[in-house]
């Protein structure tokens, strides 16, 4: 006898359901992804506003965000930013930049931006900046950092009644970020900043040499709060008068065969100037601002107060303490014949 019985119909679930739920997730990611961008484009528009009440305008050309489906774009055609919080307007131009922030990773920002950039400074200055490339990465969230690199820097400063005058690195690279150890009352940032292949025509005139150099610096700065309303006379007043402090832990440098290592402190004085103790060793130097010293440094480091010969590192020699008041540079009791210190504000 034949079985008619009817043959169960299997269910296409796994046929269907796989990709149903890829769709589901799709449409829920992309909605998530066009919920983030218009946060962004919202919160870009209010802290816009908050710089423009802070005397700071930006102006970001041709503004366009995208980045679908894992990142936020941010890009401008062109960059400026105007402040009048230096009296005269003092105005900053970029090429072509870019903010991205990743979708799974929030509270960071990388940021690129095309040279050149020239910045409008008050009483005709001009400081003309470029770079082969510049990225930089911001996060705000702890611990809060920031970082830049930037490949052949070059910066020219043109005034009305000097030669322009350049400094240059093949490369560049800064640090910050907020210290975990001191105090919160200190307000404490810690600062990095290091440079190859620096021709710098101040340093060229002091050291008598056109040789290219190093430099190394690591500090930390107190009451740093007082410049989240920017970099001007009013944030430096802040700074000032919260007895702001720049701790340098650690300088080196090297240009040519001289070598120069050492530490200090620097704050600004009562008529904004910068000033301050540091104390140096050195090597290689055969003059400093046009006296030669040649051999005699460890004699007058002896003489005039320099550091004893242990505490200097190997091979260098102990400096007089170099001293900045009221905008001229001692070393001991001589004063150097290099250009006064002009005030910052």
């Amino acid at each position: 006898m034949t079985d008619t019985a009817p043959t169960p119909r299997r269910s296409r679930f796994w046929l269907y359901g796989p990709v149903t739920l890829l769709a589901i997730l799709a449409a829920a990611w992309s909605g998530f992804w066009f919920y983030a961008h218009g946060r962004t484009v919202a919160e870009i528009d209010k802290a816009l506003a908050r710089e423009a009440g802070r005397g700071r305008t930006w102006a970001c050309n041709n503004r366009s965000v995208g980045g679908f489906p894992f990142r936020i774009e941010v890009r401008c055609d062109s960059l400026a930013l105007t402040s009048t919080r230096w009296g005269e307007a003092v105005r900053v131009e970029t090429g072509p930049a870019l903010a991205v922030g990743q979708i799974y990773s929030p509270g960071l920002v990388i940021f690129e931006a095309r040279s050149p950039a020239r910045v409008t400074l008050p009483e005709g200055r001009r400081l003309d900046l470029s770079w082969k490339q510049l990225d930089a990465s911001l996060a705000w969230r702890d611990p809060q950092r920031f970082a830049l690199v930037a490949a052949e820097p070059s910066a020219t400063l043109t005034t009305p009644e000097q030669p322009p005058e350049t400094w240059r690195a093949a490369a560049l690279e800064a640090h910050l970020r907020r210290n975990p150890d001191h105090p919160a009352a200190d307000q404490a940032v810690d600062l990095a900043l290091s440079a190859t292949g620096t021709v710098l025509p101040a340093i060229d005139a002091l050291l008598g040499t056109t040789d290219a150099g190093t430099i190394d610096l690591q500090a930390t700065l107190t009451q740093a709060d007082a410049f989240r309303q920017g970099f001007n006379p009013d944030a430096l007043e802040a700074w000032r008068s919260g007895n702001g402090v720049l701790d340098l832990t650690r300088l080196s440098a090297t240009k040519g065969a001289a070598r120069i290592d050492g530490s200090g402190q620097l704050r600004l004085d009562p008529t904004h100037q910068v000033g301050g103790d540091l104390q140096l060793a050195a090597a290689g130097i055969d003059q400093i601002g046009g006296i030669r010293v040649g051999n005699l440094l460890g004699g007058l480091g002896g003489l005039l107060g320099g550091r004893a010969s242990t505490s200097a590192p190997p091979g260098l020699t102990p400096l007089p303490p170099v001293s900045l008041r009221e905008g001229r540079v001692f070393l001991g009791p001589i004063r150097l014949p290099l250009k006064p210190l002009l005030p910052l504000y």
